[in-house]
């Protein structure tokens, strides 16, 4: 309601602005003032807008400090400090820009205001400023390109044989985590034509050993100190994972498999600590808009001591285990490895129906 009141406000004023344009423009008229001269307060404009300029340079540097940690969170990630560095060296570049352009254009507005009598001097080329302009924004941005390059290429290559492999589905409007099991630390094979509305909502192929003791959980579980590398996909529409305090944001993409890989510094209770909350907890979120429900795709995030880790993955129940209707999806020379890698019964009897009834 509040916004809805702000909003109509400004284009009230805006509103009364114009009307008093018009009005000044034909109190101008009817005085018999002609358009080509310059009216009496052309000075007072130019002031004007160096009052404009210094005003709004200070308000706009004393919000970003006054509110700095408003919108700055804390880093829970090994390469979330070199992230945020080479953020804020582009900042500085960028506002330093922001800043110069601005005094320049608005000084200029002011000095060379009209004046009776005085010429404007042209100059139809100058190759030594179109050089400077040209040469040093050029070599800027190449050494910041490359210096993101190589952080980029950091986080999305291969990672290590021992990491924690764990993979996040994307779809309208939710997020759902798939976990290698403890018996082979391995995620099973998935084809997205075995995807179906039945239970399979990840195509897990059933001709994959490594898929017995995969599970899925609606909590992104993630250990510290470990390098974990997220595997992502998306069912529908582009979606994105984004991880803030982790500096992780990679888009989901529909028909390709992205990865992002990282080392989390901080577990949930430590930052709980930190920012002295005890109900503080990290969040996945999307930020793609994908639809109507996009504001409510959040998924938990949970980080543990390695050992607290562990026993977590061991209490799980593994995707088969609930879903034991697919043990008919699965080849008959490896049906009984597959109930007793996922921990069912040897005989599960007439409970196990056809995923097709």
């Amino acid at each position: 309601m509040m916004s809805l009141i702000i909003g109509l406000g400004a284009i009230l004023v805006l509103g009364v602005l114009y009307m008093i344009f018009r009005v000044t423009n034909l109190v101008a008229i009817a005085k018999g003032v002609k358009d080509d001269k310059v009216g009496p307060n052309n000075s007072l404009h130019g002031v004007l807008f160096i009052i404009f300029m210094v005003v709004s340079l200070v308000a706009f540097f004393w919000y970003s400090f006054a509110h700095f940690d408003g919108y700055t969170l804390p880093i829970a990630s090994v390469h979330g400090k070199e992230t945020d560095h080479l953020f804020w060296v582009t900042m500085a570049i960028t506002v330093a820009a922001f800043v110069i352009i601005s005094i320049i254009m608005f000084v200029f507005i002011y000095q060379y205001r009209y004046k009776e009598g005085r010429r404007a001097k042209f100059y139809p080329d100058n190759h030594y400023l179109e050089l400077t302009w040209t040469v040093v924004p050029a070599i800027v941005l190449t050494v910041l390109i490359f210096t993101g390059l190589s952080t980029w290429n950091d986080i999305t290559s291969p990672a290590k044989k021992n990491a924690e492999v764990i993979e996040i589905v994307g779809q309208q409007f939710a997020w759902t985590a798939r976990y290698p099991g403890v018996k082979d630390n391995q995620l099973g094979k998935v084809n997205f034509k075995l995807i179906d509305n039945f239970g399979n909502e990840f195509g897990l192929d059933l001709a994959d050993k490594n898929s017995y003791d995969d599970f899925k959980s609606l909590e992104l579980h993630i250990p510290k100190g470990k390098e974990v590398l997220l595997k992502i996909r998306a069912k529908d529409v582009l979606h994105s994972v984004f991880l803030p305090h982790f500096r992780v944001k990679m888009d989901a993409v529909p028909g390709m498999q992205t990865q992002f890989k990282f080392v989390a510094t901080k577990t949930t209770k430590e930052m709980r600590l930190e920012t002295s909350n005890p109900d503080f907890n990290y969040e996945l979120a999307c930020t793609e808009i994908c639809g109507q429900g996009h504001f409510s795709m959040k998924m938990p995030v949970v980080v543990d001591e390695w050992d607290d880790y562990v026993k977590w993955k061991q209490a799980q129940e593994t995707w088969l285990k609930q879903n034991p209707k697919y043990l008919d999806k699965v080849p008959a020379d490896l049906r009984e490895a597959a109930m007793i890698k996922a921990g069912l019964e040897k005989d599960p009897g007439a409970t196990v129906a056809s995923v097709n009834e």
